[in-house]
């Protein structure tokens, strides 16, 4: 049908995108999705998320996870990027450099102060956090309605 991102559309939508739906595996082998805060780096995605959180030992035990960015109200104004792939915690102290960075640039506006948070959300958080890098897999889907030809 022709209405596939363009690679150059693609990577325009996930920079411009806020907020991302994650799916992992949890050890029962229910499917979780939650929302995440991602950034595009050199052609893959990464999130983060608190060292403690569970989503750290999902990850650990079934690396598996689907990726998903959408926008749009009306079914013709539907378009989205849908990932799936390998979670793999990143390490590399140069990359995580430039991830951070990338988080800071796009989320400054929407970042609360840790100051402002309650004592328990701080807590929750804490100090250590865990970068995952998403590269697709062969299953890579993109579609944008609002390039059907509507009659």
């Amino acid at each position: 049908m022709g209405i596939q991102f363009t690679e150059d559309e693609e990577r325009t939508f996930l920079t411009t995108m806020h907020t991302a739906i994650i799916t992992t595996v949890r050890k029962d082998g229910w499917p979780i999705s939650l929302p995440v805060w991602f950034v595009l780096v050199d052609g893959a995605i990464y999130t983060r998320t608190p060292a403690r959180s569970k989503k750290v030992a999902r990850v650990r035990t079934d690396d598996r996870a689907c990726f998903l960015v959408e926008a749009g109200d009306a079914w013709k104004e539907l378009h989205a990027v849908v990932w799936l792939g390998r979670l793999r915690e990143v390490d590399d102290d140069a990359l995580l450099e430039r991830v951070r960075a990338q988080f800071a640039t796009k989320y400054m506006a929407s970042t609360t102060a840790r100051a402002q948070l309650p004592d328990a959300t701080r807590e929750h958080y804490g100090n250590r956090e865990v970068i995952f890098e998403l590269r697709p897999d062969e299953r890579r889907l993109t579609w944008d309605n609002r390039k059907l030809r509507m009659g």
